[in-house]
């Protein structure tokens, strides 16, 4: 296939009119990417081959804003998507060395010879452009996982926390697994958001799932039940591991009065699950 060319085109017209020699040319360059076209249109709805055409008619125009705008997309679209950075990173730089091959051409049949500081002039504009793509790409990229951690960090905190009502005054905390001292912060901070939100009176707290608390962690833990109280909350201990009352007892600490203990959950749940039942039953009979 023969390069289409007339003296009055300029090199936009020149791409244009060689569209089909630039993606051939593009594709033979991006060894890895070629193969991959369908599967990333298919996964993100991205068409590789018409973006490549709009990047280089955006730097070819000096269209930076739209051009920002462009990369933010793309970094946006790879990171919700997650796919493979390797595979744009190779498919950019296939452009840019795709589209210096057909400048080169069309400087050449246009019979034009630039002096090197045009030379280096077009150059800088050139690759500062695709160099700022990269750059918004990749930030936004960065940016969009970034936030993604963190809304899945809040997630597992919230289900690392999870607070169950069982009337309008009463709610259980069953925790399991071990409590560090960043997860005791993060109990402490739910606990006490939930208990101003919901106006829970009680809070039944569950430990029979909790497989270790050393003896800094007890500490904030005891501090933490301090913080219930002075919010107007009464706390039921429940589940209390032999180990864990061995590092309550080494401390000398007890549970004064803010805090009642149970053996299990079962036996906190009886005398709320009944005064649930007659309360219905009484506003059954009154109503």
């Amino acid at each position: 296939m023969e390069f289409i060319f007339n003296q009055d085109l300029d090199i936009k017209g020149f791409l244009k009119n060689n569209s089909d020699l630039f993606e051939a040319k593009l594709l033979s360059e991006a060894v890895h990417v070629r193969d991959k076209i369908e599967e990333i249109k298919l996964i993100g709805n991205i068409n590789l081959i018409e973006n490549a055409h709009k990047l280089i008619l955006l730097v070819i125009d000096s269209k930076k804003k739209e051009l920002s705008d462009f990369a933010k997309q793309e970094g946006e679209l790879w990171a919700k998507y997650s796919l493979t950075l390797s595979f744009k990173l190779e498919w950019v730089q296939a452009i840019r060395k795709t589209l210096w091959t057909f400048i080169h051409e069309y400087d050449k049949r246009k019979g034009e010879t630039l002096d090197m500081e045009d030379f280096y002039t077009k150059e800088f504009r050139i690759n500062y452009l695709m160099d700022e793509f990269f750059k918004d790409f990749f930030i936004t990229y960065s940016k969009y996982k970034d936030e993604l951690i963190e809304s899945q960090k809040q997630l597992v905190e919230n289900l690392s926390v999870p607070i169950i009502p069982i009337s309008s005054t009463v709610s259980i905390l069953p925790l399991i697994g071990t409590i560090d001292n960043a997860r005791a912060r993060i109990i402490e901070e739910k606990i006490l958001y939930e208990i101003s939100e919901k106006r829970v009176q009680t809070l039944i707290m569950d430990l029979s799932g909790i497989a270790e608390m050393d003896v800094e962690v007890i500490q904030n833990f005891l501090k933490v039940l301090d913080g219930v109280a002075m919010m107007g909350c009464r706390t039921i201990v429940t589940g209390l591991r032999p180990d864990i009352v061995r590092n309550i007892t080494a401390l000398d600490i007890s549970f004064d009065e803010k805090v009642k203990t149970k053996a299990t959950l079962k036996q906190a749940l009886k005398g709320y699950i009944k005064d649930e039942d007659t309360d219905r039953k009484n506003i059954s009979l009154f109503s």
